[in-house]
């Protein structure tokens, strides 16, 4: 018996010394880079793609058998150009299963890989020949380590315009087979131009698969990232937990979830921090404890706090839903003390990653010592949706803010550049209420060099079309009814038309053009309809100058990039016909009584102030303007008064706030206490208001008075003369006859 095991021994030895000594002659006598050619050749006949060799191929034997692949590269489907190179690649596979016809690779380890991966308009992509599945032998992995270093990818998506590149990618692992956690590390840079991406990115887990029922678990997982991303700058993002997925069921579940976000967003701090402890998806089934939303944000002038909390949701792989959905904001912003919250429950739809709050109750409450009444109060009922596909987004709703009551339906569609679309109805609104309030002089009195240039940077991305009705507004003091706007916006222009509205017992209608452009342009074009003109002018500038109903228009146009700049290159046409009204600051009828009971003793020009108490009462006013550079010229004020008509032209400087204007007012009638042979009647005087708006002064020119009082007696004189001489004529020629 010990023969015999004997001899199976020295056969066992005989046929290892044969098999190494066959190993060894291939070792020494073949050279794998003979089969450069016909790997070569079976790459381009399989693949239609050219593979170049341009380093050594390596062979070792023992103790694995080893390739080792110099640089290479790989070209694009049926072309020359480049789709992936590789310095070195180096592949350990074990002999034994080689025998029962298994691959089994223990070590894989890869330097230099770069790969140019694109998607075309039409959606294939220039690796889909790579894809596709061949019979092949039964790979098992047991591989001892995985190396990957120095690698770089870089994607051009032209079907969605965006490029995406990977940087410095190493990867390395520990031991990879079935069913054996392993521990995985990685680094690699992002950068991406849709949207604008710049990271630098850490992953470290515990993995865990099983191929054979597609179930992969992910164990102490982390990932990290830093740089800039969406306009976030000193971005630090973290994202944590575990996961275990069965493709083959369907079944996910999550547990101790962490992300946590910190960044700058231009001046603005953004704090971020999301907890999710059990999230459960099933085929049939998705569950989860509370999740909570932590976000912060702080300011120049203030910071903001949103605590976010979902409660336990429930639903399937499609839908799911929570009974509730809160946030509650507090903070100070501007010196304004912000607290407010906002529940509904929430439904969803992931297939087709639509969402719902239904029942929407919110409320918000600011307050100020320095705003009107401390502050106010908003309380808002309704209903919201968004569509992730669809990209949309709605909202209806019913606002109650103090004491104005607000419906309004609201929609978005496309996020990237969005369409909005408006209804908005509201009863009541004192706007000036929730405006800074300053003195109207401010912006006239202010440095050109010190004016704050007007910002219509929104303008020029806003997509937007809607109506507004407003049943009572007050807005820089000017109170309006039944306000009717039809507004649209596109590509940088602002259309407000029709407007209209009543107003100080009178009616508005025309339009309002807005073009954002780099040096901003403004068109009006107003009728107003038998308004009360003073009142209407007492609350729009504060100035009490003028009485009387009638009709205004304005066709009007201005650019500029400030306030001033805009009164300064004001351009267009205005009229004004008005009835029984007067004209404030100055009393001409007294005035001249005046002046004729003293008209021995006054001479040369008197100025006196415009005084508010007194005014010039007309039965018609009538005047047109022509505006060129913020000057408003007139020629043919016509205003007539049972006693007076007055004429006249000049000069309103709106861009600086004055006026230069001469007036004539003739006397048509009788002056009151002063009839008789010493009347007016037929004189006329000249009247020249000018100055700042703020400090009108009228100028009565009497010298010409006194000239024209000369001028009349010397005519009636002339008469009398005229009328003596005919009759000692007549006495003449009678008696010469005689």
């Amino acid at each position: 018996m010990n023969k015999y095991i004997k001899y199976t021994f020295y056969a066992i030895a005989g046929f290892a010394v044969l098999f190494v000594g066959a190993i060894s002659v291939v070792v020494f006598t073949v050279d794998p880079n003979s089969f450069k050619p016909m790997i070569v050749e079976m790459v381009k006949a399989k693949k239609q793609r050219t593979l170049t060799l341009t380093g050594d191929i390596k062979l070792t034997l023992f103790p694995k058998l080893g390739l080792d692949l110099g640089k290479a590269a790989l070209s694009e489907h049926q072309g020359d150009k480049d789709f992936a190179a590789v310095d070195r690649l180096r592949l350990g596979v074990s002999w034994l299963p080689l025998l029962r016809n298994e691959l089994l690779v223990e070590q894989v380890m890869v330097d230099g890989l770069h790969a140019h991966l694109v998607r075309y308009p039409d959606g294939s992509t220039n690796f889909d020949d790579l894809m596709k599945k061949e019979e092949a032998s039964e790979i098992k992995f047991d591989i001892d380590k995985v190396k990957i270093t120095n690698a770089a990818l870089d994607f051009d998506d032209q079907q969605t315009k965006r490029k995406l590149a990977l940087s410095e990618i190493n990867i390395s692992t520990r031991r990879l087979k079935n069913n054996v956690p392993t521990e995985i590390a990685g680094t690699f840079n992002l950068l991406s131009d849709n949207p604008k991406l710049k990271l630098q990115n850490r992953i470290d887990s515990v993995l865990k698969f099983d191929l054979d029922h597609k179930r992969y678990t992910l164990d102490t997982l982390s990932f990290e990232t830093i740089g800039e991303a969406v306009g976030i700058t000193d971005l630090k993002f973290g994202f944590g937990g575990s996961a275990d997925i069965n493709m083959d069921t369907l079944y996910v579940a999550a547990k101790n979830i962490g992300v946590e976000l910190r960044g700058m967003y231009g001046t603005d701090r953004i704090e971020l921090k999301l907890d999710a402890p059990q999230l459960q998806l099933t085929k049939d089934k998705a569950s989860s404890s509370k999740i909570t939303l932590d976000a912060k944000l702080q300011r120049p002038n203030g910071n903001i706090r949103a605590a976010t909390v979902l409660t336990a949701l429930s639903g399937n792989a499609q839908t799911f839903k929570a009974d509730a959905f809160t946030v509650e904001v507090s903070g100070i912003q501007s010196g304004n003390a912000i607290n407010g919250k906002l529940s509904s429950p929430v439904s969803g739809n992931l297939d087709n990653l639509q969402f719902d709050l239904p029942r929407i109750v919110a409320n918000l409450t600011v307050t100020n010592a320095k705003l009107p009444n401390g502050g106010f109060k908003a309380d808002l009922t309704g209903d919201a949706g968004a569509s992730v596909k669809q990209e949309n987004l709605r909202l209806n709703g019913a606002l109650h803010l103090d004491e104005s009551h607000i419906k309004a339906k609201l929609a978005m569609q496309g996020f990237a550049q969005p369409k909005y679309n408006f209804d908005v109805d509201i009863d009541q609104l004192d706007a000036d209420r929730y405006l800074a309030s300053k003195p109207a002089t401010q912006a006239a009195s202010q440095p050109s060099g010190a004016e704050k240039p007007l910002d219509l940077s929104a303008l020029k991305q806003l997509n937007a079309t809607g109506s507004l009705h407003i049943g009572s507004l007050k807005f820089s003091n000017v109170k309006t009814n039944n306000l009717h706007i039809n507004l649209k916006a596109a590509n940088g222009h602002l259309d407000a038309a029709p407007i209209s509205a009543n107003l100080y017992q009178g009616s508005l209608a025309g339009s309002i053009n807005v073009n954002a452009g780099a040096t901003p342009q403004f068109t009006l074009k107003q009728k107003f309809s038998n308004v009360s003109v003073g009142p209407l002018i007492k609350d729009t500038i504060n100035k009490d100058i003028l009485e009387g109903h009638g009709n205004v228009n304005l066709d009007v146009s201005a650019q500029g990039n400030t306030v001033s700049a805009m009164k300064k290159n004001l351009h267009g046409s205005a009229g004004l016909v008005l009835n029984d009204g007067a004209i404030k600051g100055i009393n001409l009828a007294a005035t001249l009584r005046n002046a004729k009971a003293k008209l021995g003793a006054l001479k040369g020009q008197q100025t006196q102030a415009a005084n508010q108490q007194e005014k010039t009462d007309f039965t018609e006013l009538k005047a047109n303007f022509a505006i060129n550079h913020g000057v408003a010229h007139n020629d043919d004020l016509s205003a007539k008064s049972p006693l007076l008509r007055l004429g006249g032209n000049g000069d309103i400087d709106l861009g600086n706030n004055s006026m230069n204007y001469l007036a004539k007012a003739t006397v048509v009638g009788s002056l009151e206490g002063q009839g008789g042979a010493d009347s007016l009647k037929g004189l006329s005087v000249p009247v020249r208001v000018s100055g700042p708006f703020e400090a009108l002064k009228y100028n009565l020119d009497f010298n010409a008075m006194v000239g024209e009082v000369a001028k009349a007696k010397i005519e009636q004189k002339t008469e009398e003369v005229k009328s003596k001489l005919g009759e000692q004529l007549k006495s003449g020629l009678k008696g010469l006859f005689k």
